[in-house]
């Protein structure tokens, strides 16, 4: 499992949570992270997965990241500009298809996730393998996302489903049921 080089690991467990924000970025993209310099890290989030994980992170411009986060990276996560993650939030590229009885986390399957611009993803919620996350979308707190999400539209619930449209400009719409 690669992550985080012991040394830079240790220089950002000595830095308090919510100071020293870009000291986090730069520590990351010394590990060969492709985290633009503008984002911001209150603490760097936990990261999984095989193999040389830090070429299958892209995080654009602008981006916020909240404490306890965390990122499979199984397969790819890309993260557009201005995109803010809430404290908690999981970000998962890795599930298994289900086995026999003996033992039903069958054989692993990776699939990428792609969050688009704009979007936010409120506290505690988890966007599962293989989702799109559209520009300008709204995940509610604590949601579960299990399939893609339209842009500009707030999603909410275990699955998520539309909640409201979003007008690019702010203005909200409810979604007729």
């Amino acid at each position: 499992m690669a992550h985080l080089s012991a040394p830079f690991r240790s220089l950002a467990s000595l830095l308090p949570a919510g100071r020293l924000c870009r000291t986090r970025v730069r520590l990351l993209r010394a590990s060969g992270f492709d985290v633009h310099p503008s984002t911001t890290l209150l603490e760097i989030p936990s990261f999984v997965g095989p193999g040389r994980i830090e070429r299958r992170l892209h995080v654009g411009t602008n981006g916020f990241v909240n404490l306890g986060c965390v990122f499979d990276l199984g397969a790819e996560i890309d993260v557009g500009d201005g995109v803010y993650f809430a404290h908690r939030v999981m970000v998962i590229t890795t599930t298994h298809e289900v086995g026999p009885r003996r033992r039903r986390a069958g054989p692993r399957r990776v699939a990428p996730v792609t969050i688009g611009n704009g979007v936010w993803i409120g506290a505690g919620s988890m966007v599962l393998p293989g989702v799109r996350i559209g520009d300008g979308a709204v995940i509610a707190a604590g949601s579960v996302v299990t399939s893609d999400v339209d842009e500009d539209v707030l999603v909410a619930g275990v699955p998520a489903k539309p909640i409201r449209t979003l007008d690019p400009d702010g203005e909200v719409k409810r979604i007729e049921a």
